[in-house]
């Protein structure tokens, strides 16, 4: 069972990193002295991250005109430019053939965009929460959030059957699950991460039950394939307003966590310790979750349950800069939409059937993750 470091075992150390962050610190019991010049300290963090971002995301653009390259009908880099360009009216019309313009601006770059979209926004929630959590064994669906999408959108195939009630109803499933493991949490009475993290597995095992009960009962000609092929997650549905649906949640909620990485960063020490940097523990808690939940829920609702991403690539990342939130945040983000276009170019690339993503992201993510744990042992963070 998944367990909240601080509740379920010994006290964790005082991070390296933020002893380094906030020199006013004497160690791990978090007693307070002067604070010397944080502002040069933030900038240093902010300088390394942007050169590794850089890198990094020079690296994804390649990898993104990479991709229309990718599928029946192969479109050169140099094509998908001059196509954007002339949309932006940077360049003259472009002299291709429309269907050059059609694959790039309504079939191959939605999905491209929503994979970078989707794998950004896992990977920054799962790094959020292992930070929050104080635990490298959470995902972002820790609180019941994917499994609660999950049922919303197989209520909405159950019902209606259109994109646009899958989706809403999926939103919606996951932000009432992770409304209901809050809500059992605060029932117990303690405000333990510890209490969340169970609430959390209670409140998800329900819904799956609940997916259980509607594939039962669904129309096992029509409705129950919609049903078994959405949960295994998968980016062949994407068009530019099924896009448009989750670029507002994602964009606001990855807004607000960047605005408070120093305080997931404080936060990282321990509540005692944040409390004397003058963190507002409860309310910085509330609020990454929400934001958390919202990037999830919006990313579920298009792509489905496409697992691994938000549990493995913070760990990547932690392994290439350390655990500093400041850099593993946007780090985390960018290397997340990569590798899950990645994924994606081999689920369409490899053979004549698309593979659901969800598949090809547990065929993948789990042998690396072994290879992490192999390597980081107990150091986890």
């Amino acid at each position: 069972m998944v367990t909240a470091g601080r509740e379920a075992g010994p006290r964790y150390s005082f991070p390296t990193g933020v002893r380094a962050a906030h020199p006013g610190f004497d160690g791990p019991t978090g007693q307070r002295s002067r604070v010397t010049n944080p502002s040069s300290i933030a900038v240093a963090a902010e300088r390394s991250a942007r050169a590794s971002g850089w890198a990094l995301g020079a690296a994804v653009l390649l990898l993104a005109l990479g991709s229309f390259w990718i599928g029946p009908y192969p479109v050169a880099a140099a094509d998908v430019l001059t196509v954007l360009l002339g949309e932006l009216g940077l360049t003259l019309a472009p002299d291709l053939p429309e269907a050059v313009r059609q694959v790039v601006l309504e079939l191959r770059g939605p999905r491209i965009a929503a994979a970078l979209l989707v794998g950004a926004a896992l990977a920054a929630a799962g790094a959020t929460y292992q930070s929050l959590f104080r635990n490298p064994l959470v995902s972002p669906g820790v609180l019941g959030v994917s499994a609660g999408a999950g049922f919303g959108a197989a209520l909405g195939i159950l019902v209606d059957g259109s994109a646009l009630a899958i989706q809403a109803l999926a939103f919606g499933g996951g932000l009432l699950a992770t409304a209901a493991t809050l809500g059992l949490g605060q029932a117990v009475g303690r405000a333990s991460l510890l209490i969340l993290v169970v609430a959390g597995l209670v409140v998800s095992a329900f819904f799956q039950a609940l997916i259980a009960l509607l594939k039962v009962v669904a129309d096992p000609e029509n409705q129950l394939p919609g049903i078994t092929f959405w949960l295994l997650g998968g980016l062949h549905r994407i068009d530019a307003p099924t896009l448009a649906w989750a670029l507002l949640p994602v964009l606001l909620s990855g807004a607000l966590l960047y605005a408070l990485r120093w305080q997931v960063h404080a936060l990282a020490a321990g509540d005692d310790e944040a409390r004397a940097m003058g963190v507002d523990v409860p309310r910085v808690r509330l609020l990454l979750i929400l934001a958390a939940t919202a990037m999830t829920a919006a990313s579920v609702s298009i792509a489905g349950i496409v697992g691994w991403v938000g549990l493995l690539v913070p760990h990547l990342v932690r392994m290439w800069v350390g655990p500093h939130f400041v850099l593993v945040l946007p780090l985390s983000a960018l290397l997340g939409g990569g590798f899950l276009l990645a994924v994606d170019d081999l689920a369409r690339g490899v053979g004549g059937q698309e593979i659901p993503l969800g598949i090809l992201t547990a065929l993948i993510g789990a042998p690396l993750f072994a290879l992490v744990l192999a390597r980081a042992r107990s150091a986890w963070f």
